[in-house]
């Protein structure tokens, strides 16, 4: 466990340094040179008929920075939860092992925790700190030292509400993206906004080019940002079920394939 949140942390910033290298190279490479050949083509064809309809083309669309640093946001963002899925996969494949070995019809006694605990124990280290591995050890002993169904059964819960929350906290850095995506295209807004006002003086005299061109990436940046934002808030709501549906289904492992086992001279 105390591993894992530096490593992840490395990985995100991996993920970031590859996310900048891969989209700017693309841009470079691909959309810019695209985007000007779209655009030259647009200034011919209305130079020829002053009635032409620019079609718009999905290189100028997303050829401007604001749009460039949206996608490595997105893809950023993509990476992460890649990461925590894959980690969420893991730990909802252990649930389908059957850690202790206990048929129906057989008892838990508090003298039979720590044998089922030794089970646990020699788990390999990755497996072992995983949720269920860890909310099993703690009830065998908690059965183990008070003798009390009902104890376990709160101890049970609280480890998976508290890993819930945990989890949730996590999801912070993925939020944080899905929220700068849109203000990365306000940005672009409030630029292209901006340069079309300082050629507001051309506008006057007849020469409307670099007007719209401004209006256009003002309006073209908040139209892809937002786009991008959609599909984020979607998969992070994806993920976000994903992690309930893992705390839900290791409660009812502990309740239906440990605790009922579980009997004390007491009950």
């Amino acid at each position: 466990m105390k591993l894992r949140l530096p490593n992840e942390f490395l990985y995100q910033v991996f993920a970031l340094i590859i996310s900048i290298i891969i989209i700017h190279a693309i841009y470079v490479t691909n959309v810019r040179p695209r985007a000007a050949d779209a655009l030259s083509e647009q200034a011919l064809a209305i130079q020829e008929d002053q009635n032409y309809t620019v079609e718009r083309s999905v290189w100028v669309l997303i050829r401007d920075f604001e749009q460039e640093a949206c996608f490595i946001l997105m893809f950023w963002a993509f990476s992460i939860m890649g990461y925590k899925t894959a980690r969420l996969l893991n730990e909802k494949n252990i649930l389908r092992e059957s850690l202790i070995p206990i048929k129906d019809g057989e008892r838990i006694l508090p003298e039979d925790t720590r044998q089922y605990s030794r089970i646990i124990e020699s788990l390999p280290d990755q497996s072992k700190n995983m949720l269920l591995p860890r909310v099993l050890l703690s009830s065998l002993e908690r059965f183990g030292s008070t003798k009390n169904v009902q104890d376990v059964s709160s101890v049970a819960n609280t480890l998976c509400e508290s890993e819930g929350e945990k989890l949730e906290s996590e999801l912070s850095m993925i939020r944080y993206i899905a929220w700068a995506i849109p203000s990365v295209g306000f940005i672009g807004t409030v630029r292209g906004i901006g340069e079309a006002l300082g050629q507001a003086h051309r506008a006057v005299d007849g020469d409307i080019a670099g007007v719209t061109q401004s209006l256009g990436t003002a309006f073209n940046s908040t139209f892809i940002a937002l786009l991008i934002s959609i599909v984020v808030m979607f998969l992070v709501h994806q993920l976000q079920s994903l992690q309930e549906r893992l705390i839900f289904d290791t409660q009812s492992y502990i309740d239906h394939k440990v605790i009922r086992h579980m009997h004390s001279q007491n009950n």
